[in-house]
């Protein structure tokens, strides 16, 4: 019954597939500029329609409005963004949508030009280590036979030539296995993922360096951007926690949020909970121990959380740029390795003469 029910959203003749990623970004931006120059939201939705490749989104989403759906759960039935969703659903109870589509609008907008100068960056990368692994294929199917038989007569330039090989296919099965490793590491990862208890990913999440710093600026952005929002709308921490607790898009920030509920109804402010939380920047626990006041609280989360965005985006910039230095050093460390591999034999018949 409820695949019927999804399938009816979309009409006659649409794709099921996921939308552009474009054109989630333009459809959400029509949307809050309709929305900001007076229009409902059936309305806006109405002339996002006069957009032959909006249509059929914006068609849906109207259908799903109509039967009582909120708009989280109307762009989800048309397949957009997790990231997109999520946001939405944790903000529909702030009463203060253009705003939440404003803030949705610029951190998606982030995530695609990170997404894009990210590929940018490791496009080179990826073709001169595809061409890198041939020339390794090459040299040892066919060039260093020939420098074996080349220098058969002479010891020490065949076992040069030997310890060549031997360096070229440990170079070889070091790339193939690395990419293996990784290839089933995240495979494994990914259907195993739903699986694993929230406190043991978290472990995980910190076990992992990187990834673990990413994690701890995703959850805390999320944390203090979402509190803030709904003490706008007059709700207190506690409700805010428990409202929290109870959503599903975010498991790690959900599962915090019970145990931040729990300490609460001990009677326990959260501050030391909070503290300790690994995946929780320890400035969130200051800013909660400095202020009582509902107001001074809401504000300095917002600050926050935009704090958090401007670093975010400085170091992830930061770290794309050292993608191609990085790589260029490694492969022309190994190149250099290969060629002074080739020279070698070389250099032991000119001593032998």
């Amino acid at each position: 019954m409820g695949l019927f029910q999804k399938k009816r959203y979309w009409p006659p003749g649409a794709n099921h597939k996921s939308p552009r990623k474009d054109l989630q970004l333009r459809f959400l931006h029509r949307l809050s500029r309709l929305l900001n120059n007076g229009y409902t939201m059936i309305g806006a939705l109405e002339i996002i329609q006069w957009d032959h490749q909006l249509k059929a989104i914006a068609s849906s989403v109207t259908t799903s409005l109509k039967s009582g759906s909120p708009l989280d759960e109307a762009l989800e039935h048309v397949h957009f963004s997790p990231t997109i969703t999520s946001y939405l659903y944790l903000v529909r109870n702030n009463g203060d949508l253009q705003s939440s589509l404003e803030k949705c609008i610029t951190m998606y907008e982030q995530r695609l030009v990170y997404m894009k100068k990210f590929q940018e960056t490791a496009r080179y990368p990826i073709i001169l280590l595809i061409v890198f692994a041939f020339l390794l294929y090459f040299i040892k199917q066919s060039i260093l036979p020939s420098f074996l038989d080349l220098f058969h007569g002479t010891a020490a330039s065949a076992s040069a030539i030997m310890l060549t090989i031997a360096i070229v296919d440990i170079a070889g099965y070091i790339l193939f296995g690395l990419f293996i490793i990784l290839g089933l590491g995240f495979l494994l990862w990914r259907l195993n993922k739903e699986k694993i208890s929230i406190d043991k990913r978290i472990k995980v999440y910190s076990m992992i360096p990187i990834y673990r710093r990413y994690k701890q600026t995703q959850i805390s952005f999320l944390f203090a951007v979402h509190i803030s929002s709904l003490l706008m709308s007059g709700l207190s921490i506690k409700e805010i926690l428990s409202s929290l607790s109870r959503q599903k898009k975010q498991p790690i920030l959900a599962y915090y949020a019970s145990l931040l509920t729990n300490e609460l109804s001990r009677g326990i402010y959260v501050t030391n909970l909070l503290a300790r939380l690994p995946l929780l920047d320890k400035q969130l626990s200051v800013i909660f121990q400095k202020h009582s006041d509902v107001k001074a609280l809401e504000k300095d989360l917002s600050v926050y959380s935009e704090l958090q965005t401007e670093e975010t985006h400085r170091k992830i910039m930061k770290a794309i740029t050292y993608i191609q230095p990085v790589f260029f050093i490694m492969l022309a460390g190994m190149i250099v390795a290969v060629y002074m591999s080739l020279m070698w034999p070389m250099f032991q018949l000119i001593n032998t003469i």
